[in-house]
């Protein structure tokens, strides 16, 4: 067996991430964090901080592959940036479209063109199942979800080497679409079928769980089912079950009991009854602190205290699917929809006594300006996206005025267009599996490279991340991870 030594030690970085920790007998094992010391070796002892506060040693040579592995890389990270270990981003977690629901990384010193230098393949990690969902990032582990023989599985794996750390059964329902949501220590999951679930990042065990249309008599508005990452606000977590009468709900964290239930409000000459695909984002527009999304229906607005439907604006919905999450910014609201009757509208709130009001300041119609479902990303007065249906056009437009700054040229890939952004530059990840740079300048499109993602197991469509010098890229069965740093 081995035999663990406690010590005193002075250290420069510990990790966040809380692994297990085997021999290579695999007798014994022990949940810990790496403690990095500024004049390690590669073949020093590896010192450990348990979850008790123990602190421990061990020689690098007696543990098993995995671990030695992890040690050699964060040790190797270290040593390129020895007393910043997360230099250039003030990021600790990544849920939905990044830490201020913008689809923005704060991540800096990343490659600025990969026609010089493309992004190294740090790790694959394989078994996350089937599904378009993406990934939220936090502590040092990433999570996901997949269907894994019928069942809905949450996974989880480490930032640091890809090494699966636990896999959870979370409902069921088919090839999920949504991206799982970190909060204090818990997961909330959302099925394709409405399965709902609050899940521990211990081991993924369900603290408890509901279903949409079981509890809240909800409905999607087209046939790919629930898409919606689940959003944490003051204490809530709020949710879009689509019904009459619960068309937005938000629940106890810690116990899924309802907090209030906003039905849908009268109406409905466009789109369809039920849920739509985006996430809610939160406003104070008007001086009003609300929810906004899009449904069926289009773009709806509940008081974000009490639930009271604030107001509704239908002219982007369409038939089929309505799927970009809205931008907001102060009393502004921009938002899109594809297919050949959805558009782009900008939306400006006034509020008073309580009430909220919108003004349409512009409106395109679907041949004029459209985002499919790769999301859009505002950058100071400008909002970039792929533009047209299934085909992820590169183009800059004028937040306030709508005008084409440029665009649309073709790009480096094809089809849809799911895009993230960092340190000055857009990254578009293609249907056909291409990973392009675009500087983010609204003077004109300058491609700052391209590389072909290393598998295409169907449409890549999962949304790109980018986490402490990483980009996370999610495809069915397998997680790609590249490092984007710059030498």
């Amino acid at each position: 067996m081995l035999h663990f030594i406690a010590l005193v030690i002075a250290t420069v970085l510990t990790q966040e991430e809380v692994r297990t920790w085997r021999d290579i007998s695999g007798s014994f094992s022990t949940r810990a964090t790496l403690v990095v010391n500024a004049g390690d070796e590669l073949t020093a002892d590896v010192q450990l901080v348990k979850e008790s506060g123990e602190k421990i040693s061990v020689p690098l040579k007696k543990l098993d592959a995995s671990s030695q592995r992890y040690v050699r890389r964060v040790r190797k990270e270290a040593k390129e940036q020895p007393a910043e270990s997360n230099a250039g981003s003030n990021q600790s977690v990544w849920n939905w479209r990044g830490p201020k629901a913008d689809g923005i990384s704060a991540d800096t010193g990343l490659i600025p063109n990969w026609q010089v230098r493309e992004p190294e393949l740090l790790w694959t990690a394989d078994g996350m199942g089937k599904g378009m969902s993406s990934v939220c990032v936090a502590n040092g582990k990433i999570y996901t979800v997949g269907n894994v023989g019928g069942d809905l599985k949450l996974t989880a794996v480490s930032l640091a080497d890809g090494s699966t750390l636990w896999s959870s059964s979370v409902g069921g329902g088919g090839d999920p679409n949504s991206t799982p949501t970190y909060h204090d220590g818990m997961i909330y999951t959302l099925g394709k079928e409405g399965d709902l679930a609050c899940a521990s990042v211990e081991d993924g065990s369900i603290v408890w769980s509901k279903n949409f249309q079981r509890d809240f008599g909800g409905k999607m508005m087209s046939q790919w089912g629930y898409s919606e990452s689940p959003l944490v606000d003051d204490n809530k977590l709020i949710c879009t079950p689509g019904g009459p009468r619960a068309m937005m709900v938000a629940l106890n964290l810690k116990t899924g009991e309802t907090i209030w239930s906003a039905p849908m409000s009268p109406g409905g000459q466009r789109g369809k009854d039920g849920a739509g695909y985006a996430t809610p984002v939160v406003s104070n527009g008007g001086g009003v602190k609300q929810y906004i999304t899009l449904v069926g229906r289009g773009l709806i607005s509940v008081e974000a205290k009490t639930g009271r439907p604030l107001w509704q604006y239908e002219k982007i919905a369409n038939n089929t699917a309505n799927v970009p999450t809205p931008i907001v910014d102060g009393d502004f609201v921009f938002c899109s929809s594809g297919y050949g009757d959805g558009g782009t509208a900008l939306l400006q709130l006034s509020g008073r006594r309580g009430a909220v009001n919108w003004r349409e300041v512009y409106y395109q119609d679907a041949k004029q300006l459209q985002n499919h479902h790769g999301g859009m990303i505002k950058i100071g007065n400008y909002v970039y996206m792929g533009e047209g249906h299934n085909e992820g056009f590169p183009m800059c437009v004028d937040f306030r005025t709508g005008r084409k700054m440029w665009g649309k040229q073709r790009g480096a890939g094809t089809g849809s267009a799911a895009i993230v952004a960092a340190d000055g530059h857009l990254y578009f990840r293609y249907q056909n599996g291409v990973m392009a740079l675009i500087e983010a300048d609204p003077k004109g499109y300058k491609l700052k490279g391209s590389f072909q993602i290393a598998t295409r197991n169907g449409q890549s469509w999962p949304h790109p991340v980018i986490f402490e010098g990483k980009l996370l890229l999610r495809d069915q069965n397998q997680l790609h991870c590249y490092s984007l740093k710059s030498e």
